[in-house]
């Protein structure tokens, strides 16, 4: 069965965000694509979506 975005951000706030560092995430941010972004930290695409929607709502 899917997970509605609201259930996979409420089990995913007990763990921290992908273990990356969210100043130098910010700064590539503007920079660079996301397939770029999730070359460089190391993530899927759909885990770099993730992160900046989470990043917005802080």
């Amino acid at each position: 069965m899917r997970a509605s975005h609201k259930q996979q951000m409420h089990t995913q706030q007990v763990q921290p965000i992908f273990h990356v560092d969210y100043h130098n995430f910010m700064e590539k941010e503007s920079l660079q694509t996301n397939f770029e972004l999730a070359q460089e930290f190391g993530l899927s695409l759909r885990e770099i979506k993730t992160l900046k929607q989470k990043l917005m709502r802080n």
